[in-house]
């Protein structure tokens, strides 16, 4: 979910319908990320496999940040407002790896779709103008409401599960804080300096937690699990990231998160199909609150325009 986090913009305009096809296959993509994510830790462990995902989406993204000509060079004022982001950022990534270690890909995805509500209701107190409205609150309340589904879904619950489900809720909060506060000093900082410079010191952190922490490094490298890896760096982590932000300089962030919807059906989908998750009652439940919360928000602001 943090590919899709972009600055503001007032310049918020209707898409065109092959934007808007676009901006539905970005969110399938990055709902299928979590599902990636339980492929490569079938073959590595979640630090080293968070390490090596930003280690390959760091130089993707320096690469074509080099080729297209975007500055990355940052004053004192930025290197600091991006060493507390680089905290936040180390820190709930670190923490949805170890999640999904002890959930299904499905769960992960849900869950971690609470991050718009957790960031609606961060922005209420810390940015200026960015006010709850009472649609906006009902939309929160639909969000939550799913969540809660997902935590108590009984299939084969075992404490294991639950407590990957916490995991990735604080994972969550932590991310909704460096959301609110990438928007705070997005103004200042280019959009690919606020992706790229965070995972730099976040490479060699994760890769040392890995050396202490993970029981293996390196369990088997087949196939599926490189795939995998490459899915999350190259595709999400680096081709996600600069697409979804070239569309939200093009067209606004408020016309790009009506389609944010597509990303908890698709994790869940695809969950199901390629890993064998079970689709319960819980969880269907859960896809539909959490749906409806989503365009009940973003309904609010197509409205306000």
């Amino acid at each position: 979910m943090s590919e899709i986090i972009g600055p503001a913009t007032s310049a918020d305009r209707q898409l065109p319908f092959g934007p808007a096809l676009f901006s539905v296959f970005l969110n399938i993509l990055f709902g299928i990320n979590a599902v990636a994510i339980k492929f490569s830790l079938q073959g590595m462990g979640p630090f080293t496999n968070a390490g090596l995902r930003f280690a390959i989406a760091a130089v993707a993204i320096t690469l074509w940040a080099v080729a297209a000509g975007q500055p990355l060079r940052v004053d004192r004022l930025q290197m600091r407002r991006l060493g507390v982001l680089s905290v936040m950022f180390i820190s709930q990534i670190g923490l949805f790896y170890l999640g999904l270690m002890r959930t299904t890909a499905s769960h992960g995805v849900l869950i971690s779709n609470l991050l718009p509500f957790v960031v609606l209701l961060l922005a209420h107190w810390f940015i200026p103008g960015d006010r709850i409205t009472p649609r906006k609150l009902a939309g929160i309340v639909f969000g939550f409401s799913g969540v809660l589904f997902v935590v108590f879904d009984r299939h084969g619950l075992a404490a294991d599960l639950q407590t990957g489900d916490m995991i990735i809720l604080c994972a969550v909060l932590i991310w909704g804080s460096s959301a609110v506060y990438a928007k705070k000093i997005s103004s200042t900082v280019n959009p690919v300096v606020l992706s790229l410079y965070p995972m730099l010191p976040a490479v060699p952190v994760y890769l040392l937690a890995a050396l202490i922490w993970d029981d293996r490094m390196i369990v088997s490298l087949d196939t599926e699990v490189v795939l995998a890896l490459l899915y999350q760096a190259l595709v999400t982590a680096s081709f996600g990231f600069v697409a979804w932000n070239t569309l939200i300089r093009r067209y606004g962030a408020t016309a790009l998160h009506s389609f944010v919807f597509v990303m908890p059906i698709a994790g869940v989908f695809f969950g199901v199909v390629l890993l064998g998750e079970p689709l319960t009652p819980h969880i269907l439940a859960a896809i539909g609150l959490i749906v409806a919360g989503i365009i009940v928000v973003n309904g609010g602001r197509r409205g306000q325009k």
